[in-house]
């Protein structure tokens, strides 16, 4: 148990509190920090802070004390916003190394239970890097198991651009599951990622997206890879600007062809007319800007355009409130199979998907 002095609660100024430099929180929700803000002018913080105590020697020969914060970093960055001058604190006793104080600040995001998955892993992969920690290791440390951890620290093999949108709510944490099947097809993945945002797919319809193309993948790996057919898919793929499937079967075979509306299904017959398509998604790229056009309109925002015409906005999250607000009924998985597949050993095994 941590030992607190006098277990007593103090009141410290705030410009006395050094932030943690082991926060393993990135994202700052500016909005809700406003919102505690507003909360703690109207009734104070509820839960003191945690800090440690050091007394500076100063220049002239003097003593100062310096607090370092320990836990509760949105408390008092609230604080700062709303005008504190002083905040409740507990002060731990010891001198903590930066193996506790790491540890102690991600035990305590974790158990208040929103620390953005991104950030998670993040912390868990400084534990690995910097303290050699096993999976199991800290596993036993949050109160989760090793797969759990592991199936978190997989996360940050995904590209830049799908973490900053996972951090930010725009994909769900079960998305990362079919998109990292798709990690050795980085041109399918990212088609994936943009239509798990802008078409908003749910996490059952995109592993049966990523199944396929998987399956399909393995399938030619074992039965050999048919040139003509890769060549007639990528042509086709080209001229229709969308994603092409050409399934073989004993006697001939299908093509499977996405689209997104009827538009696009009269456009699917004039690109056979016609084969000006302009580029391989184009289809997804007219979907993606009407989604912006209409978050802009929404955000009444001016809508110009990019040189490959997709629609741009003078604002970077105008989509935000009207493409992406309900992310989260985006996850179709029901608790029990959300926690089975947080601690299977073969999460990302094709056998494991469900159609």
């Amino acid at each position: 148990m941590p030992n607190f002095v006098n277990n007593a609660i103090f009141w410290v100024e705030v410009e006395k509190i050094k932030p943690n430099p082991f926060q393993p929180r990135r994202e700052f929700d500016e909005a809700r920090l406003s919102e505690l803000a507003e909360s703690i002018r109207m009734y104070g913080i509820l839960q003191p802070l945690v800090v440690t105590r050091k007394e500076i020697q100063k220049e002239d020969g003097g003593l100062a004390t310096e607090y370092e914060l320990i836990s509760g970093e949105r408390r008092l960055r609230a604080s700062r916003l709303a005008g504190i001058s002083q905040v409740p604190v507990l002060i731990r006793q010891g001198e903590e190394n930066d193996r506790e104080k790491l540890e102690l600040a991600i035990i305590e995001n974790l158990q208040r239970e929103d620390l953005n998955s991104v950030d998670r892993a993040r912390a868990f992969q400084r534990l690995v890097d910097e303290f050699g920690f096993k999976h199991a290791d800290i596993g036993r440390k949050v109160g989760k198991s090793r797969e759990y951890v592991s199936n978190t620290l997989r996360i940050l093999d995904l590209p830049e651009e799908i973490l900053t949108a996972l951090a930010a709510g725009k994909i769900n944490e079960g998305h990362t599951r079919p998109l990292l099947m798709l990690t050795s097809r980085p041109q399918e993945q990212l088609t994936l990622f943009k239509e798990i945002m802008y078409k908003k797919v749910t996490v059952r319809e995109a592993e049966s997206m990523a199944r396929r193309i998987a399956v399909e993948r393995a399938r030619k790996k074992e039965f050999g890879v048919d040139p003509e057919l890769t060549a007639l898919e990528e042509k086709l793929r080209e001229q229709l600007g969308t994603r092409v499937k050409i399934e073989r079967s004993e006697a001939g075979g299908k093509i499977l062809i996405d689209f997104f509306s009827n538009e696009d299904l009269r456009t699917l017959l004039q690109l056979m007319e016609t084969n000006k398509a302009k580029s391989p998604n184009e289809m997804l790229d007219r979907h993606i800007a009407s989604v912006e056009r209409r978050g802009a309109e929404i955000a009444g925002t001016p809508v110009v355009s990019d040189p490959a015409g997709i629609a741009l906005s003078g604002q970077e999250n105008v989509t935000d409130a009207a493409s992406m607000s309900g992310i989260g009924s985006l996850d179709d998985r029901s608790p029990v199979e959300k926690a089975a597949e947080e601690n299977s050993e073969d999460l990302y095994s094709v056998k494991n998907f469900s159609i």
